[in-house]
């Protein structure tokens, strides 16, 4: 990459920091289970080396390291005030499995080592082309030779459409001096075209699907997505194939629910089956087309591991993961052991239909131990003793459901058990570096999200930040009631009933005990407390 170019895109990341969070999509654990679930045998995350490629501050990957002490996690950025900012979070988190480099990732060879997991997110696209190169060949060259890489990229045909609002924000906004009047322009040139723009042209439907997202996003998405100096998506099979080249083959995406062509229903599925000759990537691309599809997430290996993936689902490795989903009934009534239908709305929303009983005993076993995993060994039982059906009978219609729960994408899988609560104990415990994160004050605002052992950002009340810190395993139900009765009576928390404060020192107390049961659920239920 030219020095001039290099200088412009590290000054833009200074100035308009991306904001730096987990991404559970990579999720290293996510990668593995993903990997097996496709034929293939990784190394386990828990002491697993990872390096990922523009860390920014460390947001994705300092939650890694926390969970897994035994593990080795790199981090390089371009910009100095973001890995500043994560090597700070890194020492107040008191981790030493991690590190953070202002690095030029183009320089990384060899003496890099070698690592079992490569992520590269939100990074691909928005690189010149001999950056993307380089990222592709630390995939290859750096991998591990039974690792897993994760690159996330902009894809055709959907971002087709959104390079003419791009343009059009980039004609106005670009010229401007600070990042807060480029995208102040930009907004104004849309508004200017969405007001004038002829019904029914090409640039009335590209401004009806992209203004959305424009309205809705943050600034920090929007300056990167649409105004920063690079963004070169492609499609899918030019990927690959670039991949090819490097000695990479293409594993599986990081949303495999998207590769499955009997989501898209018989009008799809018996037309591609026929056209596209066994060619999962051939099939990938005309999917592409048809939901027009803007970005993906692009799990690679080495080319030598290619012969042993396998898109057809094997139930000897199925039953060898864990399995998490939440299933609420549409109506808010309790699963029935019967056959009557009841429709549900599983996780990212997905609709789904029960109809035997099997399958209402697996959504409620599932829903009830949320957000902590199932083995499908445990799910068999614990399903045919809530039937009070033998084990041998149940066993096939609860596989059967957990495969298409799978596809679908109404399951969260893993290779090993997620170590969250499924119940509160006594004696709650979160883990450390949430605990000393939450709360913790950085340019004159208290954090107030977290990230949680599904690698999720969740956000915490604040009550439930008051108690966060407290949670080592060493204090009772009743002794986080008096930590709350402490900073009510010292005025740094308030309670209100009926829009009126409390004062009473019994009816605090009170108060007290009942919000520590609500707020130990809440932590419970967003997997912050650990198993």
């Amino acid at each position: 990459m030219p020095d001039s170019l290099t200088s412009e895109l590290t000054s833009y990341y200074d100035t308009v920091p991306y904001d730096s969070h987990p991404f559970p999509q990579s999720a290293m654990e996510h990668l593995e289970a993903l990997a097996f679930l496709f034929g293939l045998d990784v190394p386990s995350p828990a002491t697993a080396r990872v390096l990922e490629l523009g860390c920014a501050a460390g947001g994705n990957l300092i939650p890694f390291a926390a969970r897994h002490p035994e593990a080795r996690a790199i981090g390089v950025d371009l910009s100095a005030v973001q890995v500043a900012q994560g090597m700070a979070a890194i020492e107040r988190a008191g981790l030493s499995n991690i590190e953070l480099k202002v690095f030029n990732l183009a320089d990384i060879d060899a003496s890099f080592g070698e690592f079992d997991y490569i992520v590269c997110h939100g990074v691909y696209s928005w690189v010149p082309g001999p950056v993307q190169d380089a990222i592709l060949r630390i995939c290859r060259e750096n991998l591990a030779p039974d690792g897993v890489a994760y690159v996330s990229y902009n894809v055709y045909p959907g971002w087709k459409a959104r390079e003419i609002v791009r343009d059009a924000m980039i004609l106005r906004g670009g010229p401007r001096d600070t990042p807060e009047e480029k995208l102040s322009y930009a907004r104004g040139m849309l508004d200017f075209l969405e007001q004038s723009a002829q019904p029914g042209s090409v640039l009335k439907k590209t401004l009806e699907e992209a203004m959305p997202i424009v309205r809705s996003a943050n600034s920090s998405y929007l300056l990167h997505e649409f105004l920063e100096p690079c963004n070169a998506p492609c499609y899918f099979k030019e990927f690959v194939a670039r991949a090819e080249a490097r000695g990479l083959a293409y594993l599986c995406d990081a949303e495999p629910s998207t590769m499955f062509v009997q989501n898209y229903g018989d009008k799809v599925r018996d037309p591609l089956l026929r056209e596209c000759g066994g060619s999962q990537v051939v099939m990938e691309q005309y999917l592409d087309f048809l939901v027009n599809r803007t970005f993906r997430q692009t799990l690679l290996v080495r080319q030598s591991r290619a012969r042993s993936i396998r898109y057809k689902l094997d139930p000897a490795r199925i039953r060898q993961l864990e399995f998490a989903g939440m299933f609420k009934t549409e109506d808010g009534a309790a699963f029935t052991l019967d056959a009557r239908e009841q429709p549900c709305v599983a996780i990212r929303n997905l609709k789904v239909t029960m109809r035997l009983p099997a399958q209402k005993a697996v959504a409620h076993l599932l829903d009830a131990r949320y957000p902590a995993s199932m083995s499908a060994s445990a799910l068999v039982e614990a399903a045919a003793g809530l039937m009070g059906q033998p084990v041998a009978a149940v066993e096939p219609v609860v596989m059967a459901m957990v495969e298409e729960l799978l596809i679908l994408g109404a399951l969260r899988v893993r290779r090993t058990p997620v170590p969250t609560a499924d119940a509160v104990s006594s004696l709650p415990q979160a883990l450390p570096a949430v605990r000393g994160a939450v709360g913790f004050v950085q340019g004159g605002s208290a954090t107030t999200s977290a990230c949680n052992q599904w690698h999720e950002y969740v956000t915490v009340s604040v009550l439930e930040r008051s108690l966060l810190p407290l949670l080592d395993g060493t204090h009772s139900h009743d002794a986080l009631a008096e930590h709350l009765e402490a900073e009510v009576r010292s005025d740094r928390l308030r309670f209100v009933q009926d829009d009126k404060p409390l004062t009473d020192p019994p009816v605090v107390k009170e108060f007290a005990r009942k919000q520590v049961a609500l707020a130990l659920d809440a932590l419970r239920r967003k997997a912050l407390l650990t198993a």
